[in-house]
């Protein structure tokens, strides 16, 4: 028996479609293994193309969500799927977002007047407004 408690941790491993899904980076264990499985997920750099790639700390993850590519070092392999402080536990946000990210620049849309539904027209303009706002 080993006396050091980080020889034991080392060897801690967890598939790369569980850890994703269980830091939150996605919704659904199936979006994560899809994520992975297709080729989008690299570990230390290499590109995988099996769900069940093992991953533990000081792994590099690097994997596109939204309209950003995420890269973070895995610190801990995680044992449920929790709250997010506890999922953000998981990780080191190697690439924290920018203070000028375009999220942060868009100006709100502007709320119909009235207290009725939008109409067709309104509805339109809204989706035309978040599309350009995208952009």
């Amino acid at each position: 028996m080993s006396s050091d408690p980080q020889e034991g941790r080392a060897k801690e491993k967890i598939r790369v479609d569980k850890w994703l899904w269980q830091a939150r980076f996605v919704k659904s264990r199936s979006l994560a293994a899809a994520l992975a499985s297709g080729g989008h997920v690299r570990v230390n750099g290499a590109k995988i193309a099996k769900a069940s790639h093992a991953v533990g700390p000081g792994d590099v993850l690097t994997f596109p969500q939204a309209n950003r590519i995420r890269v973070v070092r895995v610190l801990a392999p995680g044992t449920r799927r929790g709250p997010a402080p506890e999922a953000q536990g998981l990780y080191d946000d190697l690439e924290p977002a920018a203070p000028g990210t375009p999220r942060d620049n868009v100006a709100p849309i502007e709320r119909i007047e009235g207290n009725a539904r939008p109409t067709k027209r309104d509805r339109r303009k809204l989706d035309l407004d978040r599309r350009r706002a995208l952009e």
